[in-house]
């Protein structure tokens, strides 16, 4: 078996040369001493060290993505600025023991890349398991597991994917990943966004209370900054073992920048006293995808297409880096035709990729929800901590503009292309409301059940963060139990939401089903948390609505 590779940088590296950016790392380079927070204890070395795992990612039917970020020097720790140039070779083979090797290569990792690589390995069998390492100065990598993707033509009877979102450091831990990473049973996984969070030490933790400090304290604004706070997330063991088990899937949202970012700023931003806006956005980006194993098709955006087979595609969204502002809510202008969510190159990229699929399912990575969501009649009591959770006012309005109800007409304009074009069997999988929800997606919400529902719609509750019962502070499930039934009765197409718990999802897939596995953890602040499913709800091909299902895949 042939491979190739690219192993130099360029003009095509996947690490983005902002002359303002690396300036910017330059001069935090002194401050290198308490940014060794961002590595395991005892982590200091004078030869080259992974300490940050491996990862695989954007599996194709001939290839993968591989990343790993080596630590060539005690002094070289993410974000930092120092370190030495240092070759990075990588070896995949077909079995554990690595007698069967079928790729090798090496790329140079630099300060430039705060010593990242990825090397995008092509010329692989479909739908196989493969294993990977890299090596260093003598020093190997732990290895790892990844899954080219099925041919584009092939009959696939299954796929299974891990879905996640919202994960807080200072909030918990990460015992989603340990478990969807103890499965071995994954294609891939998805993470919908909020991959990490931009806040300084304290400001959003676990009911006010910091389970686990993040580095660094302060809020992240730099290059530097935001390095440092992706090399501390790459050493939990959790998200290092899950890794490890599969090749992930991610988009990015408003958190890997800073809270309810658009293209033009963010609420979690002050212009002047922050630096400008365009700095921080791009320094982000940079270290996103310095220290994430994506693929972009356009430098920039994490909106891009994957196809498994003739079973289903995955369409990736880009909900942050063209959206307009937000819209105060009750103002009117969430219905403002000029105001967009997804920017027209990508609603149109996004129309045309589903208009011209011939898979069986079109599945949609979408990291704030589409389907419509009025609060009702909620009490005084409920209604508070509910709006600020999902930054409503307080006074009743039921829009959250941060979501697809504050930019109603691009959503009108996708649904309508659903409908008009007879395209079925779209499933839109959603992030960042910190709660489970399984919705059809109606034409119009004010007539459903009347009104038909062009898609279907899974949300994934948080891996930690803050959800309804955490904000009022109440024992988990009690808020969902008096809010549940009244958001249901004002919202017909909503089957069902949990406001209360955290956890991760597993998508598993059919000819005939789509179907999503809600499992929820004992204990988020606790580093040995159960698992236990909670419910599961299908889509049957044709039927664009959802139904509950009794039993887990």
């Amino acid at each position: 078996m042939t491979s190739r590779y690219r192993a130099t940088e360029g003009a095509n590296s996947p690490f983005p040369r902002r002359r303002t950016v690396v300036k910017a790392a330059a001069a935090t380079a002194v401050l290198a001493g308490p940014l060794v927070a961002a590595l395991p204890a005892g982590a200091a070395t004078e030869t080259p060290a992974f300490l940050h795992g491996v990862a695989s990612g954007d599996p194709l039917p001939d290839g993968v993505l591989l990343w790993t970020r080596v630590t060539p020097t005690a002094e070289a720790v993410p974000g930092s600025g120092l370190g030495p140039d240092t070759e990075v070779s990588w070896t995949v083979a077909t079995d554990k023991a690595f007698t069967n090797i079928v790729s090798r290569g090496s790329l140079t990792a630099t300060a430039a890349s705060d010593h990242t690589v990825k090397a995008d390995i092509r010329g692989l069998a479909p739908a196989t398991d493969y294993f990977f390492r890299f090596s260093a100065g003598g020093t190997d990598s732990p290895a790892a597991r990844t899954r080219t993707a099925p041919a584009a033509d092939a009959t696939v009877t299954g796929l299974r994917f891990g879905v996640v979102t919202c994960a807080n450091w200072e909030a918990g831990y990460f015992s989603s990943y340990r478990h969807l990473a103890a499965r071995n049973d994954l294609d891939a996984w998805l993470h919908l966004g909020d991959y990490i969070y931009e806040y300084k030490s304290g400001e959003y933790a676990a009911r006010g209370t910091v389970v686990r400090p993040h580095a660094p304290l302060n809020e992240i604004i730099t290059l530097a900054d935001y390095r440092t706070r992706h090399g501390k997330y790459k050493t939990d063991p959790d998200l290092q073992s899950l890794h490890s088990k599969a090749p992930v899937i991610a988009i990015w949202d408003d958190h890997e920048f800073a809270d309810n970012a658009w293209s033009g700023g963010a609420v979690n931003h002050t212009e002047g006293a922050e630096g400008t806006w365009t700095a921080r956005q791009a320094a982000a980006k940079q270290a996103y995808f310095e220290w994430m194993p994506v693929r972009p098709a356009i430098e920039g955006t994490t909106y891009r297409r994957l196809r498994f087979g003739k079973l289903a595609d995955l369409s990736l969204l880009d909900l942050r880096s063209f959206r307009s502002q937000q819209a105060s809510s009750g103002s009117g202008s969430v219905d403002d035709p000029d105001r967009t969510i997804t920017g027209r190159a990508q609603l149109d990229w996004l129309k045309a990729g589903l208009k011209a699929s011939d898979t069986k399912w079109r599945l949609v990575g979408n990291s704030v929800m589409i389907a419509p969501f009025v609060i009702g009649s909620l009490t005084a009591d409920l209604l508070k901590p509910l709006a600020k959770l999902l930054d409503l006012p307080q006074d009743g309005i039921g829009v959250n503009t941060d979501q697809w109800d504050g930019y109603t007409d691009d959503r009108r304009e996708l649904l309508a292309h659903l409908r008009s074009n007879a395209i079925g069997n779209t499933v839109f999988l959603t992030g960042d409301i910190h709660m489970s929800w399984a919705n059809d997606v109606p034409v119009d919400a004010g007539t459903y059940p009347l009104s038909p529902s062009a898609a279907t719609e899974f949300v994934i509750t948080s891996v930690t963060s803050d959800n309804l019962d955490d904000i009022v502070k109440v024992p988990e499930g009690t808020v969902s139990a008096l809010a549940a039934p009244l958001i249901q009765l004002a919202n017909r197409h909503v089957h069902w939401v949990d406001t209360d718990r955290h956890g991760y999802g597993v998508l598993d897939i059919t000819a005939d089903r789509a179907q999503m596995d809600y499992y929820v953890l004992s204990d988020r602040t606790s580093a040995t948390a159960t698992s236990s499913w909670e419910r599961s709800y299908r889509t049957r091909s044709g039927t664009q609505k959802v139904e509950r299902t009794y039993d887990p895949v």
